[in-house]
């Protein structure tokens, strides 16, 4: 019924330090385990801040096709959350979208759980999750295909963050 998209080669993020309004909070090496900028620093971003606070549904989505590499479209996304936000559970898809970016970066689950973040703070969150996204290195206004074409012409691969395997 579904297709599994193969998972080889495919650049996933690249830090883009030269035309990134973020350059202050990275060094050569993106931290791994670190987020680059906090859950409040929504002043870093003007434009994503304010288009985030009116439109929320299309900034969710815009991270949720990066997130999810192209595997639920931006206007999917939106309306799905735009729908689930209605009876007020935009929260649940909202924070497996930002579980989902923490474990491809290694990122911390703080200053809140994913689940209080969205729920308590949505447009901090989003917006937080945005520019974790554009520092390192993919826009996520383009959309995944053209992301992902963008990465190709520049004949990159970078690797993405595995989370540590734990003993069990």
């Amino acid at each position: 019924m579904f297709l599994h998209k193969p998972e080889t080669a495919i650049p996933v993020f690249r830090p883009d330090t030269e035309d990134s309004p973020f350059r202050a909070y990275m060094t050569t090496q993106l931290p791994e385990g670190l987020w680059t900028t906090g859950l409040c620093e929504c002043y870093g971003d003007v434009p994503n801040c304010l288009f985030t606070s009116i439109c929320p549904c299309i900034t969710m989505g815009r991270n949720s096709e990066i997130i999810n590499r192209g595997e639920i479209s931006c206007r999917s996304a939106s309306l799905l959350h735009l729908a689930t936000g209605v009876v007020l559970f935009g929260w649940i898809f909202g924070s497996k979208n930002r579980t989902k970016l923490r474990q491809h970066f290694s990122l911390p689950e703080s200053p809140l759980p994913d689940w209080c973040a969205h729920l308590l703070c949505m447009w901090c969150t989003l917006c937080q999750e945005h520019r974790e996204l554009r520092t390192r290195g993919a826009d996520p206004s383009l959309g995944w295909e053209a992301n992902l074409s963008k990465w190709l012409k520049d004949g990159l691969t970078p690797p993405i963050v595995v989370p540590r395997m734990t003993e069990a």
